[in-house]
């Protein structure tokens, strides 16, 4: 089974209430999984050659949430090639917005840029909606956990 590190990005705590709902259900399926928020570039790199799944919410214009934005730059400024990266992301956001889940999106991008092998789609999730995530995240994420 994968060793899997969540790094999260929200502002309100939905991102991070996905995460808590993901953790145990990917557990279930005998994956080995920690949650980050705040993450340093250092924990990431602790999964390099495992499997990163990315949870983040989109604030004003695309823009990340403080609590996963230094980490984005890091690893964007730090990080050259990532191949052996497997990796999965869940955007937040709403559709009201020209931005809609610009943050998960950028990330998205830059592990594209970066090598690392995403697995599956990514899964964007409409506030306007879904204004409880965890019904469409849930699902996806049992989904996720059985191709790694």
């Amino acid at each position: 089974m994968a060793k899997i590190g969540i790094f999260v990005g929200t502002v309100y705590g939905n991102a991070l209430l996905v995460a808590e709902e993901a953790e145990p259900a990917l557990q279930a399926q005998g994956h080995e999984v920690k949650i980050f928020e705040d993450a340093t570039l250092a924990q990431w790199q602790n999964y390099s050659s495992d499997v990163a799944l990315v949870i983040t919410s989109t604030t004003g214009q695309g823009d990340f949430p403080d609590s996963i934005a230094g980490l984005f730059h890091a690893v964007k400024d730090k990080l050259g090639h990532q191949p052996e990266l497997r990796y999965g992301v869940i955007a937040l956001g709403d559709s009201s917005y020209d931005t809609f889940c610009g943050a998960g999106k950028t990330f998205d991008a830059l592990l594209q840029e970066q090598g690392a092998q995403r697995v599956g789609d990514i899964l964007l999730v409409d506030a306007t909606e879904h204004p409880e995530p965890e019904s469409v995240t849930s699902p996806w994420v049992e989904a996720w956990g059985k191709l790694l």
